[in-house]
Order: structure tokens, then sequence, then C-alpha cells
């Protein structure tokens, strides 16, 4: 994407193009832009000159890092915009209109920053891949679903089991108990029954 269309990329998403305040980060972003080499050779980040040949950070914050490469930048390009080299993390000016990925920057609530590498160079291609980030969020959803779904009707079985099982052993239990009841009132019966008869005879 062009300079330009970067930004408007960027404030779409709530944020703008990357301004670097210290080496440190500076080292952050080359490191993950490293990974993107094969994508493109570098990305642009929020400084550019104004009609004054000032030198300004897109998000207004001030100027007080600088990783130029050698022999930048260069005073006959005013209009000129800049970009992080994905391989050496020195920045460079490029004409505005150059197809770069970019970097934007955003602050969330709790002033933590989150970066993100933009790698498309068409709005064609940002609209694919947002297509495909969502068709890749729903079947991540829909896989969570069903596999909630199979835990729910494991346990609900294992559940169902154990109580089939805890009645069985009630079950038989009781028969075992009422067996052991029958059984004593058998002998009760023959017992007396033969006392009786004892009594009878005598």
């Amino acid at each position: 994407m062009s300079w330009a269309q970067s930004v408007t990329q960027c404030v779409q998403s709530g944020g703008t193009l990357a301004s670097v305040e210290d080496l440190a980060e500076s080292n952050f972003l080359t490191e993950h832009a490293d990974l993107y080499t094969t994508k493109t050779s570098g990305f642009w980040i929020g400084i550019h000159r104004n009609v004054y040949g000032q030198l300004l950070w897109q998000d207004n914050s001030a100027l007080d890092f600088v990783n130029w490469g050698e022999g930048q930048p260069s005073e006959g390009q005013l209009d000129y915009c800049m970009e992080l080299s994905a391989l050496s993390g020195y920045w460079s000016i490029l004409p505005c209109s150059s197809q770069k990925g970019f970097i934007c920057k955003k602050l969330k609530c709790n002033i933590t920053i989150s970066i993100s590498l933009n790698l498309f160079t068409g709005s064609q291609k940002g609209e694919a891949h947002g297509h495909m980030n969502m068709w890749i969020l729903l079947t991540l959803v829909l896989i969570i679903l069903i596999g909630m779904v199979f835990i729910i009707y494991f346990l609900f079985k294992m559940k169902t089991q154990r109580e089939t099982e805890r009645e069985v052993r009630r079950s038989s239990t009781v028969l075992e108990y009422s067996h052991v009841l029958t059984e004593r009132d058998d002998e009760n019966d023959s017992a007396n029954k033969k006392e009786k008869y004892e009594h009878s005879i005598v």
C-alpha cells in the first residue's frame, strides 16, 4: 500500500502508523519485521516531512530517536515518506506512492502498546485477508462449540451411568437384605413349629 493508504488503514483500525520512540522499540519492530522479508522489503512508519520540511510523527509524538540508514535523510526529498527496512531496521526515504507493508501502533485501554504488521500492498488483498480471517475465526468458534457439546454429552453420559450403577447396587443390597430377612423368618417359623409340635407331643 502507499503511505496514504497505510495511514487510512491504521486510522480505521483505531491507531496510527508506528512512531519509534527508542532503540528497544526499534529492535522490537525490526525483529518482528524480519519475519516478513519474503513478502516485503520494508514497512511504512509514521514519520513524514510536513510542507515546511520538518520531520514529524503521525501521532504527534516528539522525534527524539532516529535510526537512519547511511546517507539518509536526503534534504532534496521533502515530499517523501519513511520506511523501516525489514532486514536492517534502518529508516530510509521513499516516494509516498511506493507499495510497502505498514506498521500500525494502537494504544490499548490500559495504555500498553499494540503493534500490528500489515503486509498487504493492495486493498483487494486486505479485503481477501479479512474474509479469510473471518472464516478462520468462525471455523475455530464452531470447533470449540462442537467440542463443548461432546464434553457435555460425555459428562452427562458418565453421570447417568453412575446413577444407574448406584441404583443397581442399591437394588441388589435391598434384595440381599430382604433375602436374609426371609431366611430368618423361615428359620423362626420352623423353630416355632418345631416348638409347638414338641409342646403338643408332651
